[in-house]
């Protein structure tokens, strides 16, 4: 009697065909945003985000503490950092303008980046699309909810940033760095425009890790390269030689947001890199659908 080989699983190859063998079967009703949420809102790597942009705030409140108030002493002139311990409004911006050039981009990376690529890591993809789940569908639910978890990572630490400055410096005006001040009614405002702006110029690394992740089955891989392309556009946007080519880089329009924090709010810098950030996002984007729409699935 001669033993029977294994029957190697067949890859997804094409979408799903529907007919009317499935009653009830309703595309728009497979794998439902709240389901997805309830899925990554549980993994071990949104805790430790939550936790550790929780925890920022309190740092640097404590290395204040401990190297005492900010003296105006930097090579560049005055920044936020100066005036960190002005009143709690203070230290959310002071917190914004330290983090935002890297410390925001990780877990940005990390919930657009981890999202499809740890479903072929843990080799669930192709059941997912053989329940049938669109692969449209698929795509558009985990990006839809990798954004949200991004909006909300970026809104936390401000948030716990403009509360806790609050309990430790105390409410107050929004002292500028180069002298004047914001009223304390305009301040919520202003850094919720900065938050939105924030937002925007993140699209571009959210889209850039959801590509990777549709081209990879390796999560770390898909998250690491888009932080790494992100510090490769931060160091060419040092590179003066270049120009204006540099005003195609997202990188250089990464602190437009500072106009925001001025005694008049200035948008044109932010409009461009808006503009830049989202063209970027959307060829990227669709790159990611285009691929993953006829992309073998063994795993």
């Amino acid at each position: 009697m001669s033993a029977t080989a294994p029957v190697p699983p067949v890859p997804a190859t094409a979408e799903p065909r529907t007919s009317a063998t499935a009653p009830g079967y309703r595309p728009g009703r497979t794998l439902r945003l709240r389901v997805e949420a309830r899925r990554q809102v549980r993994r071990r790597r949104t805790i430790i985000v939550g936790a550790l942009l929780t925890a920022l705030p309190f740092i640097l409140m404590a290395a204040f503490a401990i190297g005492g108030t900010p003296d105006g002493g930097g090579r560049n002139g005055p920044t936020l950092i100066d005036t960190a311990t002005a009143s709690g409004a203070n230290f959310a911006a002071t917190c914004l303008f330290v983090s935002a050039g890297f410390v925001l981009v990780v877990p940005v990376a990390l919930f657009c980046g981890d999202t499809v690529a740890s479903e072929a890591g843990w080799s669930s993809l192709r059941y997912l699309l053989a329940a049938p789940v669109p692969r449209a569908r698929l795509l558009a639910v985990k990006l839809t909810v990798a954004l949200g978890f991004s909006a909300v990572a970026l809104v936390l630490l401000p948030a716990v940033a403009l509360l806790a400055g609050t309990v430790a410096y105390g409410w107050g005006d929004l002292e500028l760095p180069t002298g004047g001040a914001l009223g304390a009614g305009s301040t919520l405002p202003r850094i919720a425009v900065v938050v939105a702006y924030l937002f925007v110029s993140q699209l571009v690394t959210a889209a850039l890790a959801f590509w990777l992740s549709t081209v990879t089955d390796a999560p770390l891989g898909a998250v690491g390269g888009a932080v790494g392309l992100t510090i490769v556009g931060n160091v060419l946007d040092a590179v003066t030689a270049l120009g204006r080519w540099r005003d195609i880089l997202p990188a250089h329009w990464q602190f437009s947001w500072l106009d925001a924090v001025q005694p008049s709010m200035e948008w044109t810098g932010m409009i461009q890199g808006a503009s830049v950030s989202v063209s970027y996002a959307l060829v990227l984007t669709a790159l990611a659908f285009r691929g993953f729409r006829t992309k073998d699935i063994v795993s």
